[in-house]
């Protein structure tokens, strides 16, 4: 057996060492966790998406009485950014949560499904997605998606008799 060791780097910043465009993402994702149709679980989330051609892209959770129906702030912000702009790249994700406490004292993380929609298109686009994960406490900034999701499933698997 052979241990492998795998490290990842995120710094745990206070909103005011944020710089201005990860504050305003950031202020989106909370702003549109308030809008997120969350009646079953009253676990409100949002969503923001920045892209390499200045725009922003803001989602939320949407809930359905069959949950396997439901989808995540995450999964809906991203998908409406790449269908809107299906060529820019995203340079980065702020993700924001409360419930009927308040916003989390502790950053919220991306479930697995969303992280692997998120690694894919890191890898779609070749470039890393910075994530910011709201807390009230702190806000951790990784520097790409795959320091969440190492040994993501890609397409290189998917690559047929090679």
């Amino acid at each position: 057996m052979k241990p492998v060791t795998i490290t990842i780097t995120a710094q745990l910043l206070d909103y005011n060492e944020l710089t201005a465009q990860q504050r305003q993402l950031v202020d989106a994702a909370k702003r549109s966790s308030e809008k997120a149709y969350a009646p079953y679980s009253r676990f409100n989330v949002g969503a923001a998406v920045l892209l390499d051609n200045g725009e922003m892209v803001v989602g939320n959770n949407q809930e359905n009485a069959a949950s396997p129906s439901s989808l995540c702030a995450e999964r809906v912000t991203m998908y409406s950014a790449n269908a809107l702009w299906p060529n820019v790249a995203p340079s980065a994700i702020a993700i924001a949560a409360f419930n009927d406490a308040g916003f989390l004292a502790q950053p919220i993380s991306p479930c697995g499904a969303c992280r692997q929609v998120l690694a894919e298109t890191e890898q779609r686009y070749g470039k890393p997605i910075e994530v910011l994960l709201y807390g009230t406490e702190g806000i951790l900034v990784f520097h790409c998606v795959d320091d969440l999701l190492p040994f993501s499933f890609s397409r290189l698997q998917l690559d047929y008799g090679k």
